[in-house]
């Protein structure tokens, strides 16, 4: 189908508990020859005030920082459904503990250095396998998040087929971090760990979206309270939102909004990689 006009952008940092500490945060923005401009960026304490938000009538698009598939491996060994909708539809039904040992048997009963299961976008994207549990939790991100998207009947192109105004994407912050930062961390929920050097790079990054010094070749333009907000964050929710907001410009001009043209059905892919 046509690529539609997406005048609204969004970018998502999601968490698989959302919490007054530790928020969903959406960045909202709009691009135009090779510009994105961030409008503003909201938070969201709970599930609901979320749920809502993804009612937002479009056109719009958004780009998510959560898994939105599995390892076909994965699903083949565990015998759960091959269609993805089946496949969403059974995960939500597990409970986090029902998740967690399943996957911790998969693990086990395989050789050292090769217990995760990926998926085909994990190797360009760089990104955790969407089966973990911890470090970061992404199985768990999945499991609260995708569901939101599937009641909201959102479009996830590839996967399942919503409402084509309200478009929801797989993205990565991490993927746009390391072409500025290389392996150098610029964030951390840990207070202990929320060090100069992690400081300095997140100005490092900010400067570098500004210059539109990434592959992806958009500039990033911010007020000087929103540079100084996004800096300031040491958890980097805020400059992590933003990062997926400049995915969601990228995939919004590119045909097919930038997914390769033949991806796993099962498994997604992610914006970008």
């Amino acid at each position: 189908m046509p690529t539609p006009d997406f005048p609204v952008l969004a970018g998502i940092d999601f968490t698989s508990r959302s919490t007054t500490r530790k928020p969903i945060t959406v960045a909202l923005g709009h691009a135009a020859r090779g510009v994105v401009r961030l409008d503003r960026v909201a938070t969201h304490t709970g599930f609901d005030s979320f749920a809502q938000w993804l009612r937002a009538p479009g056109p719009w698009l958004g780009v998510f920082d959560l898994p939105f598939g599995l390892p076909r491996e994965l699903v083949l060994a565990l015998g759960w459904p091959t269609e993805w909708g089946a496949l969403m539809r059974h995960y939500a039904t597990l409970s986090r503990e029902q998740i967690r040992a399943a996957f911790a048997a998969f693990c086990d009963a395989r050789p050292v250095g090769a217990k995760f299961a990926h998926r085909a976008t994990d190797g360009p994207a760089g990104s955790s396998p969407s089966m973990k549990w911890v470090n970061p939790p992404v199985a768990y991100m999945m499991h609260a998040g995708v569901p939101l998207l599937m009641d909201a009947g959102l479009h996830l192109p590839g996967l399942n087929a919503g409402d084509a105004t309200r478009v929801a994407l797989e993205g990565y912050p991490g993927l746009l971090a390391r072409e500025v930062l290389g392996t150098h961390s610029y964030k951390s929920d840990a207070k202990a760990k929320q060090t100069p050097e992690r400081l300095i790079a997140r100005i490092d990054l900010v400067d570098a979206l500004d210059r539109g010094a990434t592959r992806l070749a958009l500039r990033l333009k911010l007020t000087h309270a929103q540079r100084e907000e996004l800096i300031a964050d040491a958890s980097g929710d805020r400059l992590d939102a933003v990062l997926c907001l400049v995915q969601a410009a990228w995939a919004s001009a590119q045909p097919g909004l930038g997914l390769p043209a033949r991806i796993d059905p099962l498994e997604g892919w992610i914006v970008s990689a």
